[in-house]
């Protein structure tokens, strides 16, 4: 399985990113889907989710209104449509994939199974 993201990187806030990931190696529609980021020298946090159809999303409380999470089953991919972006939304950004959640582990990192490598993402103020 691989997972790669894509379409990181340096925006003026107020801007606007969408983030990619491309998977392969996997029936990509029975898989949950979520975005992660990360701060060096903080914990990983939950940014949004997806279920296998696409019918539910989960956000964060602190990127809900702002960010939307979408699949393209055909495609095996997931974006990431980041709107309005302000400089605490600077981080590495992770796809994460797994065919097993529930609405109580959706949000935790260490319920996936896999993961790609990251897209940086910078918001200058």
């Amino acid at each position: 399985v691989q997972l790669q993201a894509s379409g990181g990187g340096l925006v003026q806030a107020g801007g606007s990113l969408r983030l990619s990931c491309a998977a392969s190696g996997l029936t990509f529609s029975r898989y949950y889907l979520g975005w992660f980021r990360q701060v060096p020298g903080k914990e990983r946090e939950f940014v949004a989710a997806i279920r296998r159809s696409g019918g539910s999303t989960y956000y964060a409380e602190s990127v809900k209104g702002r960010f939307t999470i979408s699949r393209d089953n055909a495609k095996s991919t997931v974006y990431l449509q980041m709107n309005n972006l302000i400089p605490a939304d600077t981080a590495v950004y992770y796809c994460a994939a797994d065919r097993e959640l529930i609405i109580t582990t959706i949000r935790i990192g260490a319920s996936y199974d896999y993961w790609g490598q990251g897209t940086q993402v910078t918001v200058s103020s």
